[in-house]
C-alpha cells in the first residue's frame, strides 16, 4: 500500500560544518533531527532528505526529480552550503511555489537571497538548545501549514518571470525512490543511534561496529567517519596501539593537515597525543601540537586549545633546548588563560543552560584552572562536571586530563 502524505524534501548539510562568516561550527544532523524531521511530520508530510536517496545511473536524476516532484521543499541554507543554495536555485526555475528557506541566525544571507523570506534559528555551540529546537519546530510547522494552505508563488524566477510555465515529469520511478530513500534514511538513523547509545554506555568497541556499519550506507559523511575514528581509538582492540593507527588511517579521509574542522583536528590531535604517549616519538607530540593549534588558533575551539596547552607542557618536558622547553611553558600558560577568558563569556550567557556540551566545558575549566595552579576554582569546576551525569569513558578521559594538569602545575 502506497503512502498518500504528500512530500518533504530537505535539502541541507549533513554532519558538521564550519560556518566561516560566524566562525562557529554547527551540526547541521541535530537542525535536521531536532527542528526540520519533527515539524514536518507533525504538518503530516513524508518527510526525504537530499543526502539520503540512494543514487543509480546519473547521480543527479533522482535530485532533479525531487526538487521538481516535492510538494514541499525546505531548503537550510546555513554556513553557506554552496550544494543547498544550488538546489534552492534549481527548485525556484522548477516551481512556483511551496519552498521553505531556513537558516541558523548568525550566519549571513547572500546578497542575491536578502530578499527572500527566511525563517531563523539558533544553534548553541555545536547543538541546538532544547527551549530553540521546540521553538523553531513549532515556528516552522506553522509555516508548513500555511505554505501548503495558500499555495503562493514564493519563487523568485516565476515573481519575474511571471509567464513562465512549469515544467512537468512522470510519475514512473518517483514513489520507488520515495522508499528507497525512506528506507535508507531509517537504516542509517538505527545504525547511529545504536553506536551513540553503545559511546554513552562506555562500549566504544560496540559503537565502532555500529558506526562502520552506517559508514557503508554513507561512506563519506564527515560527521560519521568522526565518530568512527573516536569509537576506534577509544576501544583499544585489538590492542591500543593498533586501535590508534587504525583511527589515524579512519580521520585521514577527512585531510586533517588542511582542514579547518575543529573536530577532525581534535580527533587527529588525540590520536597523536596517545601515540606519543605509548611509544615516546617525538614526530607524534609534533603532530599532536600542530593539529590541536590549528583547531584552537583557528576556530578557538576550547577542546582544541585546552589540549594544546597540555601537550606544550608534555613537549616542554623533553626539549633539549632551555629556551625551547620555557617557550613551550609559557604558549600553555597563555593558552590556558585564553580558553577560560573564552569559557567564562560563554558561561556567562543566559543560553549556557541549553548547551549539550557545558560538561565539556566545565571539564575544561577545571583543568586549565588546575594547571594554572587555582586549586578552589578548579574544585568549583570539576563538582559541576561530575554532576552533568558523565558517562564512564567521559570521566576517564576527564581525569587523564587532569592529571596532566596536575603534573604540569607540579
Amino acid at each position: 500500500m502506497s503512502d498518500e502524505r504528500k512530500v518533504c524534501f530537505v535539502v541541507m548539510g549533513f554532519g558538521k560544518k564550519t560556518d566561516y562568516e560566524s566562525g562557529r561550527t554547527l551540526d547541521l544532523d541535530a537542525t535536521f533531527d531536532a527542528i526540520i524531521r519533527p515539524a514536518v511530520d507533525a504538518a503530516g508530510l513524508r518527510c526525504i532528505r537530499a543526502d539520503q536517496i540512494m543514487h543509480s545511473g546519473l547521480i543527479d536524476l533522482p535530485m532533479y526529480d525531487m526538487l521538481l516532484r516535492a510538494d514541499l521543499v525546505i531548503a537550510d541554507i546555513s554556513t553557506g552550503n554552496v550544494n543547498a543554495v544550488y538546489e534552492l536555485g534549481v527548485r525556484h526555475a522548477l516551481r512556483p511555489r511551496s519552498t521553505i528557506i531556513m537558516k541558523e541566525s548568525a550566519g549571513k544571507l547572500s546578497f542575491d537571497l536578502n530578499h527572500v523570506s527566511t525563517l531563523h534559528y539558533e544553534h548553541l555551540g555545536p547543538d541546538i538548545g532544547n527551549r530553540e529546537a521546540r521553538r523553531a519546530s513549532a515556528a516552522l510547522q506553522n509555516l508548513i501549514t500555511q505554505v501548503m494552505a495558500e499555495q503562493k508563488a514564493d519563487s523568485p524566477v516565476y515573481t519575474f518571470l511571471p509567464k513562465l510555465r512549469q515544467p512537468s515529469l512522470s510519475d514512473e520511478e518517483y514513489e520507488e525512490r520515495l522508499v528507497e530513500a525512506e528506507t535508507l534514511q531509517c537504516q542509517l538513523s538505527s545504525r547511529i543511534n545504536e553506536g551513540d547509545l553503545a559511546m554513552r554506555s562506555s562500549r566504544p568497541a560496540d559503537a565502532a561496529k555500529a558506526f562502520a556499519a552506517a559508514r557503508k550506507l554513507k561512506p563519506d559523511d564527515p560527521t560519521l567517519i568522526q565518530k568512527l575514528a573516536l569509537a576506534t581509538y577509544k576501544s583499544k582492540m585489538p590492542s591500543e596501539t593498533a586501535a590508534l593507527f587504525e583511527a589515524k588511517e579512519i580521520i585521514g579521509a577527512l585531510d586533517p593537515e588542511h582542514s579547518n574542522d575543529p573536530e577532525t583536528l581534535g580527533l587527529a590531535g588525540a590520536i597523536q597525543k596517545n601515540l606519543w604517549k605509548l611509544h615516546r616519538n617525538r614526530a607524534h607530540l609534533d603532530a599532536a601540537v600542530r593539529f590541536y593549534g590549528r583547531g584552537f588558533e583557528l576556530m578557538r575551539d576550547y577542546y582544541n586549545g585546552e589540549n594544546l596547552a597540555l601537550c606544550y607542557d608534555l613537549r616542554a618536558e623533553v626539549q633539549t633546548d632551555g629556551a625551547e622547553a620555557t617557550y613551550d611553558r609559557m604558549s600553555a600558560q597563555k593558552v590556558r588563560k585564553a580558553v577560560i577568558e573564552l569559557l567564562l563569556e560563554l558561561m556567562a550567557r543566559p543560553s549556557f543552560a541549553d548547551r549539550k556540551d557545558r560538561r565539556w566545558i566545565h571539564a575544561t575549566m577545571a583543568n586549565c584552572y588546575f594547571a594554572l595552579g587555582m586549586m578552589n576554582d578548579g574544585e568549583t569546576q570539576e563538582r559541576a562536571f561530575m554532576e552533568q551525569n558523565a558517562s564512564d569513558w567521559e570521566i576517564d578521559s576527564y581525569k587523564t586530563g587532569k592529571q596532566t594538569a596536575m603534573q604540569a602545575k607540579a
